[in-house]
């Protein structure tokens, strides 16, 4: 869904009530246990937690302008995404993720590149996506994420 939204609290005023409640939820936890370092923005149009440029003046290897994403939440057609770029670049982390997600749900998680889906936004598991955003630091993401770029 496209946006015009420049702040987090727009983009969630800016959706459906229902859908407001549930990207809200998700918000507050991912901010609740996100580490110290990360920054909350807009980003490709969804709520996005980065490391900013004040720790890694890089930026991200594909416009080196934009502070390097971490973690989105958004609102989509269809469905309610979480993104999170160190699923797939770490293997031990897509391992934790797959294993706790089967203590909230006896489904397989509907995952895409390095996205999980709900389309069924009550079976969200918000404290599965705290526990997640707490997994990495900022220096922890910025070394996985370097190792990742030098490979390609």
């Amino acid at each position: 869904m496209k946006t015009e939204a420049v702040t987090p609290k727009e983009y969630i005023e800016s959706l459906p009530e229902d859908r407001q409640l549930k990207i809200q939820k998700l918000r507050e936890v991912i901010t609740a246990n996100l580490p110290k370092g990360f920054e909350e923005t807009m980003n490709y149009g969804m709520i996005g937690y980065v490391v900013p440029h004040s720790i890694y003046p890089n930026g991200y290897h594909c416009d080196a302008a934009m502070p390097l994403p971490f973690m989105n939440i958004a609102s989509q057609k269809n469905h309610i995404t979480i993104y999170h770029n160190g699923i797939y670049a770490d293997s031990k982390l897509l391992e934790w993720f797959i294993s706790e997600y089967k203590k909230y749900s006896s489904k397989k998680p509907n995952m895409g590149k390095s996205c999980i889906r709900f389309s069924k936004t009550q079976e969200i598991p918000y404290q599965l996506f705290g526990d997640l955003a707490s997994k990495l630091k900022p220096l922890d993401w910025i070394a996985i994420y370097e190792a990742q770029t030098k490979k390609s």
